[in-house]
C-alpha cells in the first residue's frame, strides 16, 4: 500500500491535550470485523466482551521521565537531552537526541539541575544523535533516581508544543500495571484501564498476562517514503516470557479470544511466532513493520486509540481491522468528535 492512502484532514482540536478525569472515562469505538459494523460505547462496556478463557496481553513497560534540560559548559547554553536508551550500564553510556544539535559537539560536558548531573558527549551518531556518558559516582540505581528527579515525562510533541508536563503527567502517562523501566512512550491503549476494571474482567474469568516492549521514538517517527514496504523502523527490545505463551497458547487451542492491548503487544506477539502458529518465549528486538495486507498469527482482537494521519499505528490498525472499515471507522470518529492520539479514546477492533 501507499503512505497516501493514511492521509486524513484531522482537526486539531480532536487531539487530547489531557487525559479523562478516571482512567476509565474514555468512549470507546467497537469495530467488527466480520459483520463490519461500527458501534459507540464507552470504555467500561469492554468488560461485555471478553470471558471465561479469554486472554488480555498487556505491556508492562515502564516510562521513564527521558526529557532532560541542562547547560552547555561555558557558554551556560540552554540544550535539551531526550535519552532514548542505556547503551552500557557500567559505563553510563546512553543514545540520545539533542536540541540544538549544532551547538552540541563531541567533548562538549552538558550539566543538569544545579550540576547534580553532568554528562559528556563522546560521540555523533545522527544529524540530532549522540551517545553521551554521564559522570555520576553513584550506583545505577541512584544515577537513575537523578535522571527521574530532573527529568520531564516525555510527552510526545503534538501534546508538549501546547501544554507543559505537569506532575500529573507522570502518573498518567503510565499505566497502573508498568513494571519494567525503559519506554520513552507510554503503550497508550493501557492507560484506560483501572484496577476496577481489570478486577471485574478477571471475575468474568478472563486473564491478564503481560509481555515487555520498550517504546522508542520510531514509534511516532514520520513515514517519508510512498512505497511502505521501503520504510524502516527502529528496533526496539521485548520480553515474552514462557507463562504469558502458556496463557496464550491455551486460548488459541481452546479457540478463546487473545486480545492484543495496543499496537506494541501486537508487535510483539507476531514478532515471535512458532511455525504450528503459536506465541513461544523470547528475549531480543523487533523492527517488525505491520501494515496491509498483513496475515495475522497470534491476536484476535485488538485495542488501540486513534491514531495520527500517516502513522505507522494507524497502518497497524488498519492491517487488522481492514483497510477500508478502519477508513470509515475514522471517519465516523471525526464526526463524533472523538478525542485522538495518546491521551484520546479507544478502539476496539473484534
Amino acid at each position: 500500500m501507499k503512505l497516501s492512502e493514511f492521509r486524513f484532514d484531522l482537526p486539531q482540536n480532536l487531539i487530547a491535550l489531557n487525559p479523562t478525569e478516571n482512567r476509565e472515562d474514555a468512549r470507546m469505538m467497537v469495530v467488527n470485523r466480520k459483520n463490519k459494523t461500527i458501534e459507540h460505547k464507552k470504555f467500561t462496556d469492554i468488560i461485555d466482551y471478553f470471558g471465561e478463557g479469554d486472554v488480555l496481553v498487556t505491556n508492562n513497560t515502564k516510562v521513564f521521565p527521558a526529557r532532560l534540560y541542562g547547560n552547555k559548559e561555558k557558554t551556560g547554553a540552554q540544550i535539551e537531552v531526550f535519552l532514548l536508551r542505556e547503551l552500557n550500564r557500567e559505563h553510563r553510556l546512553w543514545d540520545v537526541l539533542v536540541d540544538p544539535a549544532r551547538k552540541i559537539r563531541v567533548g562538549n560536558k552538558l550539566y543538569f539541575g544545579d550540576s547534580d548531573l553532568v554528562a559528556e558527549v563522546i560521540d555523533n551518531t545522527t544529524s540530532r544523535g549522540r551517545t553521551i556518558r554521564f559522570l555520576y559516582d553513584g550506583d545505577h540505581d541512584a544515577l537513575m533516581q537523578a535522571i527521574h528527579e530532573l527529568g520531564e515525562t516525555p510527552l510526545p510533541d503534538e501534546i508538549r508544543f501546547k501544554r507543559a508536563a505537569t506532575e500529573d503527567d507522570r502518573d498518567r502517562f503510565q499505566t497502573i500495571y508498568a513494571e519494567h523501566v525503559g519506554a520513552v512512550a507510554a503503550p497508550t491503549a493501557g492507560l484506560h484501564f483501572s484496577k476496577i476494571v481489570m478486577k471485574r474482567m478477571e471475575l468474568n474469568g478472563a486473564q491478564f498476562t503481560p509481555i515487555t516492549l520498550h517504546v522508542g521514538l520510531g514509534t511516532f517517527r514520520q513515514v517519508d517514503v510512498e512505497d511502505l514496504t521501503k520504510h524502516k523502523t527502529d528496533s526496539e527490545h521485548f520480553m515474552i516470557n514462557e507463562a504469558t505463551c502458556n496463557y496464550v497458547n491455551e486460548a488459541i487451542d481452546n479457540k478463546k479470544q487473545v486480545l492484543a492491548v495496543g499496537t506494541t503487544v501486537m508487535k510483539a506477539l507476531e514478532s515471535s511466532v512458532s511455525a504450528s502458529g503459536h506465541l513461544k518465549p523470547i528475549n531480543s528486538w523487533t523492527d517488525k513493520f505491520i501494515f496491509p495486507p498483513y496475515e495475522f498469527k497470534i491476536p484476535t482482537a485488538l485495542l488501540t486509540n486513534f491514531h495520527l494521519p500517516e502513522s505507522i499505528l494507524l497502518m497497524m490498525a488498519s492491517a487488522f481491522g481492514g483497510h477500508e472499515l478502519i477508513t470509515e471507522a475514522y471517519k465516523q470518529a471525526i464526526k463524533e468528535k472523538y478525542r485522538f492520539f495518546s491521551y484520546g479514546d479507544v478502539m476496539l477492533i473484534i
